[in-house]
């Protein structure tokens, strides 16, 4: 028998040989227990049943070799909000919650006033960005696409648990939008762009878990924004705002990319909050 301490503190120390967080073992033990933290910590005493501590030990191995937390619990914050996740989507980051809130600030600016806004999010994944947005903002009418079938499934459970009026179609980039002759006044994407060489480089629990198709392009990073620009024409309304989130490298690219295909757009590449190039907001029309 352990108590809760003693199966915190082995599973810490078991963790942190393998180069694991320590923080893990807290996290996935108020889990198994469906403790909140502050409870946890006033749990410490007590004596764990044999079936938690089996299913504990048995989710700390599985970290230990490499499969994320989130995966192992079901879940991840985003925005204040929980999402459900599972190994057909990327896990929610930080950052990404910093590209919805240019979205929000940017849309203001661009479109003052109180007018309906249609807004797409691409590759929604977990549907994280296009849930919130719908949340958030009660100006837009949000619709989601992704060309994964196990994500959108994902992502509409999302949208139904935590009420957000969001549609879903399912397609490759911007072609379901093509296809139905849709406009978007808003579009923003989270695409794969961690080039090939940049994958080598990411820890095993990323690189090994996470949907490789969801991280990188197979190429240099750059490919689908390259096609981004060429079927932007197709879908934007008469001024629209598109919103990417991008490699911490890509900042210049993307700025000289939306100048040759829009050549009178407004562009900005905004700074993560680690000083990183990361979002990249264009404000363009039909006519560039």
């Amino acid at each position: 028998m352990k108590t809760v301490f003693e199966a915190l503190k082995w599973a810490s120390s078991y963790l942190a040989e393998a180069g694991r967080d320590r923080n893990a073992a807290e996290i996935l033990l108020a889990n198994q227990l469906k403790m909140e933290r502050s409870k946890l910590l006033a749990s410490f005493h007590d004596v764990m049943h044999d079936r938690d501590l089996f299913a504990f030990q048995k989710a700390v191995e599985r970290h230990r070799s490499g499969v994320p937390v989130q995966y192992i619990t079901g879940k991840e914050q985003f925005y204040g909000r929980e999402f459900a996740v599972n190994e057909h989507v990327l896990i929610p980051r930080p950052e990404t919650e910093e590209v919805v809130e240019a979205v929000l600030s940017e849309i203001d600016r661009v479109f003052p006033g109180a007018e309906p806004l249609s807004a797409v999010d691409i590759g929604t994944g977990s549907g994280a960005i296009a849930v919130t947005l719908a949340l958030e903002s009660k100006r837009l009418s949000v619709c989601a696409t992704d060309i994964s079938t196990e994500a959108l499934a994902t992502a509409s459970a999302n949208a139904e648990r935590l009420g957000a009026d969001v549609e879903f179609v399912s397609g490759d980039l911007l072609q379901p939008l093509m296809r139905e002759n849709k406009k978007g006044d808003v579009i923003v994407s989270n695409p794969p762009y961690i080039s090939v060489e940049e994958m080598q480089s990411l820890s095993d629990v990323v690189r090994l878990h996470e949907p490789v198709g969801a991280l990188t392009d197979g190429a240099d990073g750059l490919r689908f924004y390259k096609r981004f620009m060429e079927e932007l024409p197709e879908v934007i309304a008469d001024q629209a705002l598109v919103v990417f989130e991008i490699g911490w490298t890509q900042g210049g690219a993307l700025r000289d990319m939306f100048r040759r295909f829009f050549p009178n757009s407004e562009v900005q590449v905004k700074k993560d909050i680690n000083g990183k190039d990361r979002i990249v907001c264009a404000v363009i029309g039909q006519n560039g």
